[in-house]
């Protein structure tokens, strides 16, 4: 089958190499061409995952004969406006997270996109974490019973450096790095009816950065914590998720490596009462991300998260971040 002729705008997002990575790697894509926009950035482009991939502008990469796709991986701030002209263009977008400030444009980029027919395929790098995946299988069949309580963790230690370009962002450690599991906590539960945040500056250094982050969601029948801070010593080994139904507990963690442990009321399937550890395959970060937007490309299957689901997630993150909806400053 031709390989889908892809390309990506940006190398200023953290997660912007790795996929340049999984892009190159696969046998799903043909990478045909870089855009970084920002002279200070463009040196990065000379190093690998980006080596020899042709660095062109923004104008070139659209017009390529045959593009399908584009990864949109600039800094935060430029996400949305490279996503939409990209969209305009008629290209499906992989677009990484958060899905920038203003609710209003990502809104008319995915009314747009639907529009055309095409992918929104968002960052969020654990929705094809084995674990997660088993989750909502989980789920589906209902072996975990109503879900009443959600809990997630996502944290590190950012260093001083990284602290100030995050401090960019009002919405603090939440916005930036607590949006992955305010995702997975959308995707068990659905949109909250309420989220309210709780927000602190705790680490003993003299910038703007809210480091220290907690975000209540209510549900008519469930509640769920969201806690995010850039200040925790070894936080990739806590990073978690845990579902607690009438029926079951199912917890990850950590989330980079995933571990199931899972307690159940009733035998389910090859799964028995009572505790136990699941064993899960290594998890290596965006490889089944690249492949699923590929099947989906081809037509092989449909997309899994509709953009009302991506809609409802960057409400939650907006919302969980103290940000206004409205795309206004305050």
């Amino acid at each position: 089958m031709d390989r889908i002729r892809i390309g990506q705008i940006g190398v200023g997002h953290a997660h912007a190499a790795g996929k340049m990575a999984a892009y190159r790697a696969s046998a799903d894509y043909e990478v045909v061409g870089l855009v970084e926009p920002d002279p200070a950035l463009r040196p990065r482009a000379d190093r690998e995952p980006y080596r020899g991939v042709p660095l062109m502008t923004l104008e070139q990469l659209l017009n390529v004969p045959g593009l399908k796709a584009v990864a949109v991986e600039t800094p935060v701030r430029d996400l949305l406006n490279y996503a939409e002209k990209c969209i305009d263009a008629g290209l499906h977008i992989h677009l990484d997270k958060p899905a920038g400030e203003s609710l209003p444009q990502f809104r008319r980029i995915l009314e747009a996109a639907a529009r055309k027919h095409l992918l929104v395929q968002m960052g969020y790098m654990y929705r094809y974490n084995p674990g997660v995946v088993l989750l909502r299988e989980f789920l589906k069949k209902g072996w975990l019973g109503e879900p009443f309580e959600v809990h997630a963790v996502m944290s590190k230690v950012v260093p001083p450096a990284a602290r100030k370009e995050l401090a960019e962002y009002p919405g603090g450690i939440m916005f930036e790095l607590g949006c992955h599991v305010v995702d997975l906590v959308v995707g068990v539960l659905g949109p909250p009816q309420k989220v309210t945040p709780f927000h602190r500056h705790s680490a003993a250094i003299d910038d703007r950065l809210i480091d220290n982050m907690l975000a209540v969601f209510e549900y008519p029948a469930a509640l769920a914590t969201v806690k995010s801070t850039a200040n925790e010593v070894e936080g990739f080994a806590r990073r978690h998720l845990t579902v607690c139904g009438s029926g079951g507990t199912f917890h990850i963690q950590p989330l980079d490596n995933p571990a199931v442990k899972l307690a159940l009321s009733q035998p389910r399937g090859r799964y028995a009462a009572g505790y136990q550890d699941v064993p899960l395959p290594k998890y290596t970060r965006y490889i089944d991300d690249a492949a699923d937007m590929a099947r989906v490309i081809r037509g092989e299957q449909e997309f899994e998260f509709s953009y009302e689901h991506d809609l409802a997630v960057q409400r939650a993150v907006l919302e969980a971040s103290g940000r206004p909806l409205d795309g206004a400053a305050s």
